[in-house]
């Protein structure tokens, strides 16, 4: 059982911009280069939030996404589900073919596992996760990583005029 990169991907942007939304509108190009996510892998999933009415995109200069509900609206499951995905710890996917078509002796165990594994994550907002003193440090020192690249682009650009 595993959660797939679109998953991981979707809760780790939107755990981005919950983080920096008090300062306005966030663009996918900032969150692409704290997450090290691909622009055009976020553009992809930001459509599907914004279809799911978790994100909406503000236009023009200064632009870029906000949270369409409070933070204490958006559970981890809802962004899962939103870009598609699932958590399943069955072999067969849910469908019940596992064993020659038929189910397999284990399948419910799996199966009720995937909905504990749910209803966990549907428990979890972003703002106990925001809250997190952890997540705080991790968000901190990636926004420090990235200042510094910034900084380090600008001395090299100065540098070659």
């Amino acid at each position: 059982m595993r959660l797939t990169t679109k998953g991981r991907y979707a809760v780790t942007a939107m755990l981005d911009l919950a983080l920096h939304s008090s300062d306005g509108p966030v663009s996918l190009a900032d969150i692409s280069r704290r997450q090290e996510i691909s622009l055009s892998y976020l553009e992809q999933l930001f459509a599907k939030l914004r279809q799911n009415d978790l994100v909406c995109s503000v236009r023009g200069p200064g632009g870029g996404y906000k949270l369409k509900r409070p933070l204490e609206e958006v559970f981890v499951a809802q962004i899962i589900d939103a870009v598609n995905e699932s958590v399943d710890a069955t072999n067969c996917g849910g469908a019940g073919n596992c064993q020659h078509g038929e189910v397999c002796l284990t399948h419910y165990l799996w199966s009720d596992l995937s909905e504990q594994i749910h209803q966990f994550l549907s428990s979890i907002s972003l703002a106990s996760l925001v809250a997190r003193r952890d997540v705080q440090s991790v968000s901190a020192r990636q926004d420090g990583r990235t200042q510094r690249d910034d900084e380090e682009s600008v001395i090299a650009v100065s540098s070659l005029n």
